[in-house]
């Protein structure tokens, strides 16, 4: 049994639709997903029969967008059960897609003003289907300056160290942790190495019931010492691909180039199996 417990759709900044997802995994050999969308959970009842009819077990989940300092922080919610359509749940996922579509306008008036990179916001519009993300906006720009590469747009000009970024939520860690606690969420820091130097101990140090361990940008060392953190702290450990299925992408893995399995699998179903 192999599990990719990481990776998204066009329902946030992912290319491929649910549907077309579920093959790729039936594809790759993958038994068990989450999909963990930004900022959302919608179409569950629907992933499971997509679920059922490719063979794959799914696991309702979403990767939060939370500050620490200013810088981001994603962690990912594994469902337990039906809070994701909670009432609370449903108002923050409606709140969360109006603030990323304020925040695209501005990042389309700082991409003027620094860079000189001139996209519409109608031009993100175009290339999204529900959440708008990052991603989004790196394509808006490469349809006007296909000379450009993803990960060239990101480094240069919509990473979190460029003049032009803006922060996608208001949402600090501590206050991301008590939303998925209170829904009932097995919780999990997703990939730590990627967390800004400065804040990586103090946002380590957070009440998380697990670690994304296994990560496709994480060497040999990182998953060794992440692993044994998650071991001092009495933590799980879990794995993604993080994938999005973006052309060129340098960033993201494909579906099952990292995952989890054998006894650390089981320590994870056992934890999202376990009645709180």
């Amino acid at each position: 049994m192999k599990a990719d417990l990481h990776m998204h759709t066009t329902e946030s900044d992912g290319r491929l639709t649910r549907e077309a997802l579920f093959k790729h995994v039936q594809s790759k050999n993958i038994d068990i997903i989450s999909i963990t969308d930004h900022d959302t959970c919608k179409h569950v009842e629907d992933n499971f029969k997509l679920a059922e009819k490719y063979g794959i077990k799914y696991i309702p989940g979403i990767e939060l967008s939370t500050l620490y300092e200013g810088k981001n922080v994603h962690i990912l919610g594994f469902f337990r059960d039906e809070s994701y359509k909670s009432e609370k749940m449903l108002k923050y996922y409606v709140e969360i897609k109006k603030g990323r579509e304020d925040r695209a306008k501005k990042f389309v008036e700082n991409l003027k003003k620094f860079y000189n990179i001139e996209i519409t916001y109608q031009d993100i519009l175009e290339v999204s289907n529900g959440i708008i993300a990052r991603p989004h906006i790196a394509k808006a720009i490469l349809n006007k300056y296909p000379h450009y590469t993803h990960n060239e747009v990101f480094d240069r000009f919509i990473g979190d160290h460029t003049e032009a970024f803006v922060p996608s939520t208001e949402l600090h860690v501590s206050e991301g942790i008590k939303l998925l606690r209170e829904h009932n969420c097995l919780i999990v820091l997703a990939h730590p190495k990627l967390l800004k130097h400065h804040i990586h101990d103090k946002v380590l140090a957070y009440d998380y019931d697990g670690i994304e361990a296994i990560y496709g940008m994480h060497d040999d060392e990182h998953m060794k010492y992440y692993k044994q953190v998650a071991k001092e702290r009495g933590l799980i450990i879990t794995a993604g691909s993080d994938y999005h299925g973006i052309p060129n992408d340098q960033k993201h893995k494909d579906v099952g180039d990292v995952y989890l399995e054998g006894s650390d699998l089981e320590r994870f179903l056992a934890a999202l199996n376990k009645t709180v």
